[in-house]
């Protein structure tokens, strides 16, 4: 849990112990960017980031790019007090797993969570998914050549293992790829990404958008 406000960060751990009824969860809280960038890099077995769009150290989409870079695995869920469909939208594009708002419930905080946490990505309501067929008026998502080719082989219709099979990689590996894939495209599924993934130029017959 990253804020600068210790009230918030105290109150969102009494919360966040909602999480599991059948077991204890346990949450380290950090002020800013630079305790945040040390504990996930101390504590390897982080299950989730809980963070701050307006940090006193460094913005939301900057912290979510280096914590993308170091520890790509990790779902990052950004927590905002305010709901700008521009920055909503780049910071889902940057891989963000979901955009959740300060003046939602609990209960829905909780739920959006649970959801992150097995695999998918929130998109919030006012956050509008661009209409299949629309134009490509937005930046068009960029992904790593290893990144293009596990997306290929999603869009073959192969499960992880079969990919792991074909690039030599540990199922786990090919598993951390697709939850950024789908995280880069804004979706919660295979097929999903799929077809995002041929909307955007990346297919198998077919040259990435410029």
């Amino acid at each position: 849990m990253v804020d600068d406000h210790a009230l918030v960060r105290e109150g969102l751990s009494q919360v966040l112990q909602g999480l599991d009824a059948q077991h204890h969860t346990e949450v380290l809280q950090a002020a800013d960017c630079t305790q945040a960038f040390e504990l996930a890099q101390t504590h390897p077995d982080l299950d989730l980031v809980l963070l701050d769009y307006h940090l006193p150290d460094m913005d939301g989409l900057t912290a979510l790019g280096v914590l993308g870079q170091r520890h790509p695995e990790l779902p990052v869920v950004i927590l905002s007090g305010s709901a700008n469909p521009s920055i909503m939208q780049r910071l889902m594009e940057q891989g963000a797993a979901g955009f959740i708002t300060k003046s939602g419930l609990s209960s829905d905080l909780l739920d959006s969570l649970r959801r992150v946490l097995k695999g998918e990505v929130v998109v919030p309501k006012e956050f509008a998914p661009r209409p299949a067929g629309a134009g490509l008026t937005c930046a068009a998502p960029v992904f790593t050549q290893r990144q293009q080719e596990v997306l290929k082989l999603i869009q073959r219709g192969y499960s992880n293992r079969e990919i792991g099979d074909k690039l030599n990689l540990a199922e786990e590996t090919i598993k951390s790829h697709v939850t950024l894939i789908l995280r880069i495209l804004g979706v919660s599924s295979r097929l999903q990404a799929a077809m995002e993934g041929r909307r955007w130029g990346y297919g198998m017959n077919s040259t990435p958008a410029p």
